[in-house]
């Protein structure tokens, strides 16, 4: 079975991705079985993976970010997008603020490689696939979304939320953005030779830039008001890709 591009679905984005119908596909790999679909898309041979299983049950911390890349060098897929529900440490980047990330630090402290049994490196000046954020940016373009196309995100092991001291120690640091699973998907997807870029969309502002206490409740609904058009420039930056 030939794929030609992979799409992750984070929080609000996964079961859109799933409801997009296609053929169920279980793809074996020596750290687990990968799940997900294969949907035909104008053409294009699409594997969607939903990041947090079916009903969001599996928490950041615990998905299998080495088994996804693994399936998906196996698969020969070249170019996997994201899409990542974030706070906001910028004020002017309130709820509903579409990101297309440029650089990472990881925080996550999770350890994530491909490389435990050979001694490779692999270069990050360039965190996330140009190619892949320049798709986005047009894509953004012709559905008429604003975009901000320079962010820079942390990632957090999670699942807690972060606290007050914690966000302006990294405000300190010109971090834009917080999140759980970005940078641990950025890394394998980077060892396993895939180009990776993630859609990062603000459902709340970070702890203490805002009175109002932080919930997965409120993650859910922003991301639900803007699931679609993030799945729309998603599909249409993986035609560009691959035509």
């Amino acid at each position: 079975m030939q794929f030609d591009v992979a799409v992750i679905g984070g929080t609000g984005v996964g079961s859109r991705l799933m409801a997009l119908g296609g053929s169920p596909v279980h793809i074996p790999t020596p750290l687990g079985t990968i799940r997900g679909r294969h949907l035909i898309h104008e053409g294009v041979n699409l594997l969607l993976l939903s990041r947090h299983s079916a009903g969001h049950k599996v928490p950041p911390h615990l998905v299998n970010y080495a088994g996804m890349a693994t399936a998906l060098k196996q698969l020969g897929i070249r170019y996997c997008l994201a899409t990542a529900a974030v706070g906001s440490l910028n004020e002017e980047w309130g709820p509903g603020t579409f990101v297309v990330c440029s650089d990472f630090y990881d925080f996550t402290y999770r350890n994530l490689t491909l490389f435990n049994q050979v001694v490779e490196h692999r270069d990050f000046s360039h965190p996330f696939s140009p190619t892949l954020r320049n798709g986005l940016k047009n894509s953004a373009e012709k559905v008429g979304k604003s975009v901000q196309m320079s962010g820079v995100y942390a990632g957090l092991n999670g699942p807690r939320y972060e606290t007050p001291a914690e966000i302006q120690l990294y405000k300190k640091w010109g971090i834009d953005l917080v999140g759980m699973t970005g940078s641990s998907e950025a890394v394998v997807m980077r060892e396993a030779g895939i180009e990776y870029a993630c859609l990062a969309i603000v459902t709340n502002l970070a702890a203490g830039l805002t009175e109002n206490m932080l919930s997965h409740e409120e993650v859910v609904d922003e991301m639900e008001r803007s699931g679609e058009i993030a799945v729309t420039m998603i599909l249409d930056t993986a035609l560009q890709v691959v035509r």
